[in-house]
């Protein structure tokens, strides 16, 4: 383990495996495990405790688990009972609350608001300023694009808590909004500035106020190459784990992505 050891708090009962860098101000509170070769940098909180430790005598932290292979940026706070798989990213000043299950090789782009109780499967990526509510569930190879809003709430204020769900390979772009309990197909792509107020079948491109059925995405043509884009996996693999051997070999050895 490094240290820079400038007002730096871990507690005795966190586990950190091998080669975990940790950054000045940072806290590491009980029933943390860290895996090998993670960076946490300066100012970060893991494992905040939730709402309860201020009002329960016996409150104790539930496990938060933080793959290998992981970097925490600065000044963000990942609270307690949150499970993170490997290769995990973040960018600057990100909240994940209490009880996120978030798969391998993710990223939660800078200023991103996760508010718990909400899952994410394998390779998602949020850019900056996304918002996900509470209930939340994204597919695999999910990404979300600045400052989208997935709202769980459909008669606010209630007790009714209706997360967004999202199919693999679907993409949604600026500014857009997710109304609550909206369940979103797979290799769906939303249009920046859109307004979703129902359900989206797979393969639809969906845009507008309120955003409406434009037509499939597998009609949609690049603007690089003026060939038919979609499903994008067929021409992006940039970071992706099927670079230099093809999507369909990739899948079939991969089903579970499918």
């Amino acid at each position: 383990m490094k240290f820079n050891n400038v007002n730096v708090f871990i507690s005795k009962n966190a586990r950190l495996g091998k080669n975990v860098k940790v950054g000045d101000n940072t806290v590491i509170y009980e029933n943390v495990v860290i895996g090998d070769d993670v960076t946490i940098s300066n100012n970060c909180v893991i494992g905040e405790p939730t709402s309860e430790y201020y009002s329960d005598s016996c409150y104790s932290n539930k496990q938060t688990f933080i793959g290998s292979n992981s970097l925490i940026r600065s000044h963000t706070i990942i609270y307690a009972g949150c499970t993170i798989e490997e290769d995990f990213f973040t960018g600057h000043r990100v909240t994940i609350r209490e009880n996120t299950k978030i798969g391998k090789k993710c990223r939660i782009g800078t200023l991103s608001d996760l508010q718990g109780h909400l899952e994410m499967g394998d390779y998602c990526w949020l850019h900056s300023n996304v918002h996900l509510g509470q209930g939340t569930k994204l597919g695999h190879f999910v990404f979300i694009y600045p400052f989208v809003v997935l709202t769980n709430d459909p008669t606010p204020p209630s007790n009714i808590c209706k997360g967004v769900n999202v199919g693999n390979f679907s993409q949604i772009a600026v500014n857009s909004t997710v109304l609550p309990g909206i369940n979103i197909g797979k290799h769906v792509l939303i249009g920046a500035n859109s307004l979703v107020v129902k359900n989206i079948k797979d393969y639809i491109l969906c845009a507008g106020n309120p955003a409406k059925e434009i037509k499939k995405v597998t009609e949609i043509k690049s603007r690089e190459s003026g060939k038919i884009h979609y499903p994008w996996p067929y021409n992006f693999d940039r970071g992706m784990p099927w670079k230099g051997i093809g999507f369909d070999e990739w899948l079939k050895n991969n089903p579970k992505y499918d």
